[in-house]
């Protein structure tokens, strides 16, 4: 059995098409097939359920595949085990953030950059938290970033980083601007331009919006904080957003940041990483580096104050 072997059937599982499977791992369609067709000759299972085209994998299939997964986590880990003993540690290392927190992620990355100068980051940004965990299960990322508030299953180890909470974003103009805080009941009533429904950081407003018994008709929705931020530059709507972003952005000109209240809602936000041994030599550095950060108190700093 060849480690080869198992990077194909892993491809074919992750992208259910055989062109592109042999795409992803840059050979031709008959070599990847070839590789899998003897692969299932040497376990002595059909790994592919196979018609006029790709029908997905047998149950067998589905088992080893996880297995592959798990034996080429592994040996990726040892390279990079072995590499950091050598050089420092190097290579490529991938993290998952939800929306609302890929403007804290670089809180992380700037300080784990600095330590180990070898290393390169890709930052996923548009996951939600399902996918986070199932990318992390599935050996595709080596940490993420996500909201805290439901249990997570077993299989994971969290470092809680911050609590996220909500400020009112609109134009001086408006009166509501003029206030230290404003409640939620207010920021119902004005026009606005939110997250879309299907985000969870949309779903956490909704859930604070229904609990003081409003229900806001948004007029614009979108997937990006920095539509937000530009729609509400215009000076015809308001944005409800996390206070994270002020950090990235600050308070832009002709724009006010005013607290939530009534409630004040706030939501976890943490590090997340598969509970594995001996695991990701990445996912164990960066989680040091975390320990290391004082995230909140950062997060806090708004730029252009004093």
């Amino acid at each position: 059995m060849l480690f080869r072997q198992l990077e194909y059937l892993v491809a074919l599982a992750r992208e259910r098409h055989f062109a592109r499977a042999a795409q992803s791992c840059h050979v031709s369609q008959p070599a990847l097939s070839e590789a899998v067709r003897k692969l299932e000759e040497e376990l002595d299972v059909p790994l592919v359920r196979r018609g006029r085209t790709y029908e997905g994998l047998t149950p067998e299939g589905e088992r080893i595949v996880v297995w592959a997964q798990r034996i080429l986590a592994d040996r990726d880990a040892l390279k990079d085990e072995i590499g950091a003993l050598r050089t420092g540690l190097s290579g490529r290392m991938r993290i998952g953030t939800v929306p609302n927190a890929s403007g804290a992620v670089s809180l992380l990355t700037a300080p784990f950059c600095a330590a180990h100068p070898l290393v390169t980051v890709e930052v996923l940004a548009d996951l939600r938290s399902e996918e986070i965990l199932r990318r992390l299960r599935d050996f595709e990322i080596d940490a993420g970033l996500m909201y805290l508030g439901a249990e997570l299953p077993e299989g994971f180890s969290v470092l809680p980083l911050y609590e996220e909470r909500y400020v009112l974003l609109t134009g001086v103009a408006d009166r509501t601007a003029h206030g230290t805080t404003a409640t939620w009941a207010e920021a119902s009533r004005l026009p606005l331009c939110l997250l879309s429904g299907a985000m969870q950081g949309r779903r956490v407003l909704d859930e604070v919006f229904d609990e003081v018994g409003v229900r806001p008709s948004p007029r614009v929705e979108t997937d990006s904080v920095g539509a937000l931020f530009s729609h509400v530059r215009t000076g015809r709507w308001a944005s409800v957003v996390p206070h994270t972003w002020l950090h990235v952005f600050g308070v832009p000109h002709e724009m006010r940041a005013v607290p939530l209240v009534a409630p004040e809602r706030t939501v976890p936000v943490g590090l997340v990483v598969a509970s594995r041994e001996p695991g990701s030599i990445m996912a164990r550095a960066l989680t040091a580096v975390a320990r290391e950060t004082d995230v909140s108190a950062a997060l806090e700093r708004v730029p252009g104050d004093p």
